[in-house]
């Protein structure tokens, strides 16, 4: 998995006009704004680029969606290196993602309102220092019913939106660390690096029950995506400085 071009922070750089100057692609390692959709980007993207290049078929896809709550390494492939995406989704991921602990939601993050609170005055550092070992390793983990998951060909997120009772088949994923970055109740702040496909909104809620309480995630940062760090992501207005003419 190699020789695309990659622009960021490091070395931010016009473009030339012709895509065909790329013969393996574009991967282009953005920071998500807040409440984007990881396809508001990609559309973003593809509209500035096919203008660029003065090609209207410019393939344009991202390796891995980030909830739009959620902020962070997203990468935008374009032009050949759309091929990559599987690879370059499948790298592990590290997250920085902050659980307000003593209630829940139904979606597992805040695009829903507090549907139950717990008492959460018992929990101690210790507690979730001991808890943690429980997370790592493979296993298999239910995403939330509020997800982009297909059940029958429908998003399981559709489903319940509509009323319909969504059963979510579990996924085997892998958390390779868990640490503690932040604590100060009801606020759990979590370093967590992990396998494609794993769903931080479940370890919120299950880390919420290990505690003998409720968790919710209230804050998340991809702050690695296999070799990109969100430290050299790009912002949506460096386009302008990457396409322009």
């Amino acid at each position: 998995m190699s020789g695309f071009l990659t622009i960021d922070k490091d070395n931010l750089q016009p473009l030339g006009g012709n895509i065909d100057d790329y013969p393996e692609g574009i991967v282009l390692p953005f920071d998500k704004p807040y409440r984007w959709t990881s396809a508001d980007v990609v559309r973003k993207v593809k509209f500035i680029a096919q203008k660029h290049f003065h090609k209207k078929n410019l393939k344009v896809g991202h390796a891995g969606t980030l909830d739009p709550l959620a902020t962070g390494v997203l990468l935008v492939c374009l032009g050949k290196a759309t091929k990559q995406a599987e690879a370059l989704q499948a790298e592990k991921k590290e997250y920085i993602a902050q659980i307000e602990l003593g209630a829940t939601t139904p979606c597992f993050d805040m695009e829903k309102e507090i549907d139950c609170t717990y008492p959460y005055e018992h929990i101690t550092r210790e507690m979730v220092e001991a808890a943690i070992p429980g997370f790592l390793g493979e296993q298999d983990q239910i995403p939330p019913v509020f997800s982009a998951k297909l059940i029958d060909g429908t998003r399981a997120y559709e489903m319940a939106r509509a009323g319909e009772e969504v059963v979510m088949k579990p996924a085997r994923i892998t958390i390779y660390e868990m640490e503690i970055v932040e604590f100060e109740l009801p606020r759990l702040v979590l370093r967590i690096k992990c396998s494609k496909g794993t769903y931080i909104r479940s370890i919120a809620r299950d880390m919420g029950k290990a505690l003998g309480s409720g968790g919710y995630l209230s804050g998340l940062v991809r702050t690695q995506s296999g070799g990109f760090h969100v430290g050299k992501a790009l912002s949506m207005e460096d386009m302008g400085e990457i396409m322009k003419k």
